[in-house]
């Protein structure tokens, strides 16, 4: 890296975007790190992207953990250049492989994690990734749940297939898009059983000084269900990891996250009642003393080169929610 170069772009890009001297913070989201790159999940960063990811935090920015950056919102006392690093869904490799390059970089972490898949589960929207990625070649016919028949002559047409099914399931009621995925996988045979954290590898984030987060226990879509329904996954899933881990459980991150569409006031006002000190959604912007501490914005970065993505991040100071 140039760092000559970037530490410019760290102070003049604030001074020409009007953003010196805001009181925000940018809370990243993050899902997966993988080893390599996985032409099923082309969007996903490797270790190596993820190694610079965090590097030009803990150089340019000022990474905080959630609870430090929601405690300076509330004291008016950020500092310049303000980032959080989050995780949601509580995948395996978070563990494997995201946590050594947040210890390298010093750089605090929150994982959000869905309950109801430690140990062996897999989150149906995998399920529909890994059935394509192992299916046979030709045509995938899924006609008989109300879909198409899809083309898995190659690479490129699996992972579109893919995308295709996860966007017309995804707001299915909960019983029905698991038949579905029953069905897919009765066409294609076992799939994996390792791609979640597991009781051992969260107590190991504990231990490591990252703040474990709730994520409901199936990650449902929660304006999906009876309000019933929905309260019980937001404190089942709190319940579980406070056992778990033997600490409090302060916050929550709403699955798919988009305010009113995915989930709604009164699953916020829930969240704030049961004790969670602050919750997120994935509202695109950043965080300002304005922002309600328990529907807070995120942002997803994809950019492939350095430069790009600190310079679309310093942008996004821009666009308080």
């Amino acid at each position: 890296m140039n760092h000559l170069l970037y530490s410019a772009v760290a102070r003049t890009l604030p001074l020409v975007l009007q953003t010196k001297n805001k009181q925000r913070v940018c809370i990243l989201t993050y899902h997966r790190v993988l080893p390599e790159r996985d032409y099923m999940r082309s969007s996903e960063p490797t270790v190596a992207t993820f190694d610079w990811h965090m590097e030009l935090l803990a150089r340019y920015f000022n990474p905080l953990s959630l609870s430090d950056a929601i405690a300076r919102l509330d004291s008016n006392d950020l500092p310049e250049r303000a980032v959080c690093v989050t995780f949601d869904d509580g995948y395996a490799n978070n563990a494997d492989y995201a946590l050594p390059v947040l210890q390298r970089w010093s750089i605090p972490a929150t994982v959000f994690i869905s309950t109801g898949f430690l140990n062996g589960g897999l989150m149906w929207n995998d399920a529909v990734v890994e059935a394509l990625r192992i299916a046979g070649s030709g045509e995938f016919d899924l006609r008989s749940l109300g879909l198409a028949t899809y083309d898995l002559a190659d690479f490129h047409h699996r992972r579109q297939a893919a995308g295709q099914i996860i966007r017309e399931i995804k707001h299915w009621p909960p019983e029905k898009r698991a038949e579905a995925i029953r069905v897919i996988q009765s066409m294609v045979g076992p799939l994996p059983e390792n791609m979640m954290l597991t009781n051992d590898q969260v107590k190991q984030l504990r231990d490591a000084g990252i703040e474990i987060g709730a994520h409901t226990r199936t990650h449902p879509i929660l304006a999906m269900l009876k309000l019933a329904d929905a309260r019980q996954e937001i404190q089942a899933s709190k319940d579980a990891l406070e056992t778990l881990t033997g600490k409090p459980i302060r916050y929550f991150a709403y699955p798919n996250g988009r305010p009113e569409i995915d989930y709604r006031l009164e699953h916020r006002d829930f969240v704030k009642s049961i004790g969670f000190e602050g919750a997120v959604s994935t509202q695109w912007g950043v965080a300002s003393e304005s922002s309600d501490r328990w529907q807070l914005p995120r942002f997803t970065p994809w950019d492939q080169t350095p430069l790009r993505f600190m310079t679309r991040l310093l942008a996004m100071f821009r666009s308080p929610a």
